[in-house]
């Protein structure tokens, strides 16, 4: 099971519909054209659309299965006393006194440019549970984080 933000949970549903309705039969016309046209043992384009088709419904299986498991978060029962899903976190890096802010996300609404990190992130994973205050020391590829928690609040 997957919880994650309503916003996450339509945006996947808005992917699913767009690759199910629209890409797919591009898709399969481009394979009926392809077919049309004759010899299909060296017909490249015949073969292009057929790998396209093979990645597509396997996109679309990934995000049904997504889906099947997923559980949107119910907003409203969660607080600010500690670092959860869908918590912004505002922290400082003690080593260079430098602040950042992430939120907590879902792996699959992740996106660093947005400010958003996986929950299944190092920081995050160090940071879950914790409350303002608390001094956190997380292992990150480029060697050891000491992070300090200067704010926590909902929604992102």
């Amino acid at each position: 099971m997957e919880y994650m933000s309503q916003e996450g949970y339509d945006k996947l549903v808005a992917e699913l519909h767009q690759l199910e309705c629209v890409d797919l039969p591009q898709v399969r016309e481009a394979i009926a054209e392809a077919r049309d046209k004759g010899d299909l043992s060296e017909n490249f384009e015949y073969h292009a659309a057929k790998r396209e088709q093979g990645r597509l419904l396997s996109r679309i299986r990934f995000k049904q299965r997504v889906l099947a498991n997923a559980r949107v978060l119910d907003t409203t029962r969660l607080t600010a006393e500690s670092v959860q899903l869908l918590c912004k976190v505002e922290m400082t890096n003690m080593a260079n006194n430098s602040r950042m802010a992430y939120t907590i996300a879902s792996p699959h609404e992740a996106n660093i440019r947005e400010g958003k990190i996986s929950v299944k992130s190092p920081i995050a994973e160090a940071l879950l549970g914790k409350k303002v205050g608390d001094v956190v020391k997380v292992q990150v590829p480029a060697g050891m984080l000491t992070l300090r928690i200067e704010s926590i609040c909902l929604g992102g």
